[in-house]
């Protein structure tokens, strides 16, 4: 019974999570078709694919940014990432039905937020430069984009956990995941399409019918961050992981395993 009062009493940040992650997969959409779609001026504005790139990936930095310091999720944790959830999971952070909650939303409201968008935006976002924002293995292959999408996932969990379990840096964790996000897509994406997301990758690939190796953006985010929170247990210990929010420096209502005191 007090399991199921508990759910109750978190829906609304398994609400904000799915919001959230619907939210970045607008963003990605509008922020593609303006860059990408033939036709747009930012596309004749900046005819250098590269320079593209690094103003789009500014673009989704600081759109991670905004999310993770918006009132929502500094209350839901702003994971917005099932394969973040399930790390936390891991670290004893977040109760098993919280988890399922999380993950539930975000799968759900990042399929909904790009659908809805895709309507707004017609037939732009069905055009192969945007195609939904699909995330797809570039021109080096599998083996290249597996091997990509786990050190990116890496390189980003483990800098939350660095930085988010230092109450001196706490206040900053979202800038640095931003500014990853940024740097990722500037740099990594022509290797995997830079998802770091199973959600955000399954949002693109239900509305586009385009599951090519599906399996690599389930399994390398998870893989990436897990091996993250070992090589972060096994130099700190465990107890130095205080709480599964990525931003704590603040009064929003806290339902994890937490050991964070503001």
């Amino acid at each position: 019974m007090k399991d199921i009062i508990d759910v109750r009493g978190h829906w609304l940040e398994y609400v904000m999570e799915g919001v959230g992650l619907g939210l970045f997969m607008a963003s990605a959409a509008v922020v593609t078709a303006a860059f990408e779609y033939p036709q747009s001026h930012l596309h004749h504005l900046f005819p250098d694919p590269t320079l593209r790139r690094i103003l789009m990936g500014l673009a989704m930095g600081l759109t991670a940014i905004g999310l993770i310091y918006s009132p929502w999720g500094k209350r839901s944790g702003a994971h917005l990432n099932p394969a973040v959830t399930a790390t936390f999971f891991r670290l004893g952070k977040v109760k098993g039905r919280d988890a399922v909650g999380y993950v539930a939303a975000q799968f759900t409201g990042g399929t909904i937020g790009l659908w809805l968008t895709a309507q707004l935006l017609g037939p732009v976002i069905e055009h192969p430069f945007i195609n939904y924002v699909v995330t797809i293995p570039g021109n080096e292959g599998t083996v290249i984009a597996f091997i990509a999408e786990t050190v990116i996932s890496f390189g980003l969990m483990l800098v939350v956990l660095v930085v988010s379990n230092r109450p001196s840096l706490n206040r900053w964790t979202g800038v640095f995941a931003g500014a990853l996000v940024a740097t990722y897509i500037a740099v990594e994406a022509p290797l995997s399409g830079m998802s770091m997301n199973p959600a955000r990758t399954f949002a693109s690939a239900v509305p586009a019918s385009l599951w090519t190796d599906f399996w690599l953006y389930v399994t390398a985010p998870l893989i990436g961050m897990l091996l993250a929170a070992e090589c972060y247990v096994r130099t700190h210990g465990i107890h130095r992981v205080l709480c599964a929010k990525l931003h704590h420096h603040n009064d929003a209502r806290c339902i994890f395993h937490c050991n964070y005191h503001v």
